[in-house]
Formats: structure tokens, sequence, C-alpha cells
């Protein structure tokens, strides 16, 4: 164990223990927590900020308009029913279409009226929300996916998910939905995570339950060599959002729209620690470098987005591949 936990450190590989203690706590103040922990909260910051988000249908609070819900979702062919205070993708409908009082899911399944308003239901009473508190149904539209990840996702909406450190964007993965994460992005569910070069956008590896994977395992189709569309605005996108949140360790979601291109989906202020292994390269070296270079750095200054992308894309292109595992490049 001590020999393994050593090889880890020599990789820059950043633990959860460290990442709460060294970079959550210091990083980012409670305070502003509810500015990403609250979607609703979070997507009104986003408009103020100029930073493109899925369009809010509407957003109903009340037990009443819950009983209503066939009446105010009646406008919309297709849509996405979340909650606001949602954590890991629980309690997210994705609706494609509607027939006869029936709910289509992109899965196929239907859902009824019925059904419908059970779930928000559920929803108003903090059973999806973090720490069970009384929640915000929100209605979006539904995103319809770039075609380029046609070949390499199963059904669903593939996201991309960059972690941004003082404004630097350190490190991106693509999230790919598979059958088993029934269509969702979540990896704790069962979702591909491939790690991204952060210079190019290039896919590389994947990851999947926390094992190395080189291809879909729905599709069969390599995951790796694939250019991300956007690749720029996507990075821009990210870089942006620390100076919308103030908050220094942060995970930004990205979706790309067919028509849209990049929409921030989501912020979190606690991300997890597998993009590493999508990556096969450790996250803390490269928070030091950034620590040593401008946070701790005599004349302290934060550059301007564009100036922190160059710099991250300079320093962290091309991650040497090394298996965090045994330590072997």
């Amino acid at each position: 164990m001590w020999s393994r936990l050593q090889k880890l450190r020599r990789n820059g590989v950043l633990t959860i223990n460290n990442r709460n203690a060294n970079y959550i706590l210091r990083y980012n103040d409670r305070k502003k927590y509810p500015l990403v922990d609250d979607k609703l909260k979070t997507k009104q910051l986003a408009i103020e900020h100029d930073v493109s988000v899925p369009g809010l249908l509407t957003h109903l609070d009340s037990e009443s308009a819950a009983k209503d819900i066939t009446k105010v979702l009646d406008p919309f062919p297709d849509f996405v029913v979340k909650p606001a205070q949602g954590a890991g993708g629980d309690g997210i409908l994705v609706i494609q279409a509607s027939h006869n009082g029936r709910y289509i899911k992109t899965s196929g399944q239907a859902v009824t009226a019925k059904e419908m308003e059970h779930h928000c239901s559920n929803i108003l009473a903090g059973l999806f929300s973090l720490g069970g508190h009384r929640d915000v149904i929100l209605v979006e539209e539904r995103i319809r996916p770039s075609h380029v990840f046609d070949q390499i996702a199963y059904q669903g909406v593939p996201d991309v998910r960059v972690i941004v450190f003082c404004g630097f964007p350190v490190m991106a993965m693509l999230r790919l939905p598979t059958r088993q994460s029934q269509g969702k992005a979540n990896l704790h569910q069962g979702a591909i995570g491939a790690g991204l070069d952060i210079s190019t956008g290039h896919t590389l590896q994947g990851v999947w339950f926390n094992e190395i994977t080189l291809s879909h395992p729905d599709t069969g189709n390599q995951l790796s060599g694939l250019p991300m569309p956007f690749w720029d605005d996507i990075l821009d996108l990210s870089a942006r959002c620390y100076e919308m949140t103030d908050l220094g360790y942060l995970g930004v979601d990205i979706v790309i729209d067919d028509t849209r291109g990049p929409l921030m989906l989501e912020l979190n202020a606690r991300p997890g620690l597998n993009i590493q292994i999508a990556n096969q390269a450790g996250l803390l070296s490269r928070l030091k470098d950034i620590e040593d270079n401008f946070i701790y750095a005599k004349n302290r200054k934060i550059p301007e987005p564009a100036d922190r992308i160059d710099y991250a894309r300079n320093r962290f292109a091309a991650p040497q591949v090394a298996n965090l595992e045994t330590g072997a490049a």
C-alpha cells in the first residue's frame, strides 16, 4: 500500500483527501456554493455573464403546478425535466416526444401523465436534492448532440468535463453515455470518461468503472483520436466560469448542441478524480504548476482568460501516457 502511494505521488496524482483539504476548502468559499449547487441560480448567473446555456422553458416551485404538469408541458414537443439542486444525474427525465398523454424518453420508454406528476412531486419534496431540501422543477430545452458523437455514444447526450483551477483549464475528459448508464453521462452510473488532450482537444483512452478501455462497450468503436468540435470555444467558456463564480477549484460540464454549439450545462464545486485515470496523468502536478507560477509568485496576478488558456495548452499539452497504478511510462 505504501509503495503504491509513493508511485501515485511520483505521478502527481491528486488524492481525495488532498483535494478536499488543499484545494476545495482552500480555494472554494462555501458561501458561493449555492451558485453552483442550484442549477437555476447557475443558469441565471451564466446569462448575466454571457455564458451560453440550454434554454429554460419554465420552472415550477409549487405542488399545484406539479399537479397541472401536463398543461405546463403541453406546449413543448420535447424537453428535459430536472431538479434544480439535483446531483449525479438523479431525477433527470429527457423527453423526446409526447403522444396520447404519454411522454417518450430517449430510450423509447413511455412515462404516463400520472408518473410525470409523481416524479415532479418527488422533485419538489427534495428526493433528488443535495441534503434532501425542498427543490424546484426546471424544464429545459432538450439538447441535440453533435453528430460527431454518433459512433462512440449510446443514446443520451455526451458532455465535456473541464477542471478549472483559478481560471486555468488544467484537465478535461469527454463523458460518453452507455447502455448501462441508461443514456446518462455520469461515470458512477456506468458512463465512459475519455481523456482529452488539453492542447488539441483530441480524445485519448477511456475509463469505465475505474478500468482503462480503448473502445466503447456498446458500439465497439475506438475512443481515441476523435477531435472535439469547438475546442477553442469550450476552453474559453470553461475559463470564464472562474470570473463568473469566483470559485478556484471547479468542474465545468459542457454539452455540444448540433445547432447552438457548446453550452454550459452545470458547474461542480467538488468534481471527481476519475478524470486522472481517463487522462493517465495526475492533477496534482498541474495544480502545483499554477500555484508556483501564479498563486504564490511574488507579483501574484491571474492573467486574462485567453492568456490562461494559452498557458495551459502549452504547459499541459500531450500528457505523457503513464500507468497511474504501476508508475510505468
